[in-house]
């Protein structure tokens, strides 16, 4: 009788931990963010006030993340650069759903830094997407489920400027009804240096929320499941002055389709990019093991495993 009662619990537990962007890295410089609804201590990540996620392609918090409000900071970067995003649940677990794509925007602040613009103004153009690592294999996802981190790189003719990055991550497990698409987006604030040229056309620019439909194949998808059944990225085609600037050719046999107004028209079931398809690297924080060490004050207690972000997070930001 125990078991019956305590196995539905349990399953209970892991449904209801979601998440949020806990930490972005730039060529291995690391910022962190604060806990949604937390303390606001600087960062480059726009705060959200919860994990839970958010449904229904008309959503406000399909922006930056539900109440996303600016953060305080903004780092500088260069074309080229990597950008490593380390997603984790509100008590700092693993990535809990391993079902659906990443995809990656940026977005013109114009002449302003990002932390005095009004984000649901913001003009989208899509950076990079991907889906399933292999033809019929397992979702990208699952390896920021396993502990570790997307990993993108910014378009190496980018414009210098002011931009607004958004990473997202879309969980399809329950997306077989519709509007059960869970949508995470997150948003940080950086400055583009360097003295490229390349930017969007205006066709390639999209709102969010605005660029996705509860009806489209890649939100509303009755055979998620069927792991041979192609998949269809939401939004616009990743912008032409990416694809057409980068030496790295498209992998997964296909393109990203896409007419910018909301829906692609090629499908692909695996990371097709103009610039190098984001990469999962192991984070620090999923060590398997843990030595503990007593703190020389207040007898706080310490994993050693724990980054220097993670100890930031739970023990100087908490609330």
């Amino acid at each position: 009788m125990i078991k019956t009662l305590f196995l539905p619990l349990l399953a209970a537990a892991c449904v209801s931990a979601h998440g949020f962007l806990a930490d972005v890295s730039i060529n291995g410089k690391s910022y962190a963010g604060n806990r949604p609804n937390g303390n606001n201590g600087p960062s480059i990540i726009q705060q959200v006030s919860t994990q839970d996620p958010n449904y229904g392609a008309g959503n406000p918090a399909l922006t930056c993340g539900p109440d996303a409000r600016a953060a305080s900071l903004v780092a500088d970067a260069n074309p080229g650069d990597t950008f490593t995003f380390d997603w984790r649940t509100a008590s700092l677990g693993n990535w809990p759903h391993n079902t659906g794509p990443m995809l990656t925007y940026l977005a013109s602040c114009g002449s302003q830094t990002c932390d005095d613009f009004d984000a649901s103004s913001a003009k989208w153009f899509k950076i990079q997407q991907v889906g399933r690592k292999s033809p019929g294999g397992p979702w990208a996802q699952q390896d920021i489920m396993n502990g570790d981190i997307a990993t993108i790189t910014l378009p190496k003719n980018l414009a210098p400027g002011n931009y607004l990055i958004r990473h997202e991550i879309i969980a399809l497990h329950i997306a077989t009804q519709r509007g059960k698409a869970e949508f995470y987006p997150a948003c940080a604030q950086i400055r583009v240096g360097g003295s490229q040229t390349g930017k969007p056309n205006a066709n390639e620019l999209v709102s969010l929320p605005g660029a996705y439909s509860d009806d489209d194949p890649g939100i509303f998808t009755p055979n998620i499941f069927n792991a041979n059944a192609q998949y269809v990225f939401p939004g616009p085609a990743i912008a032409s002055f990416v694809t057409s600037g980068s030496s790295t050719p498209s992998t997964g046999g296909g393109s990203q389709g896409g007419s910018g107004s909301g829906t692609n028209t090629t499908a692909s079931s695996t990371a097709t990019a103009g610039a190098p398809a984001p990469t999962a690297t192991k984070a620090s924080s999923s060590t398997k093991t843990c030595k503990l060490k007593r703190a020389p004050q207040n007898d706080i207690i310490r994993p050693r495993h724990i980054s220097r972000v993670m100890r930031r997070l739970a023990f100087n930001w908490s609330h």
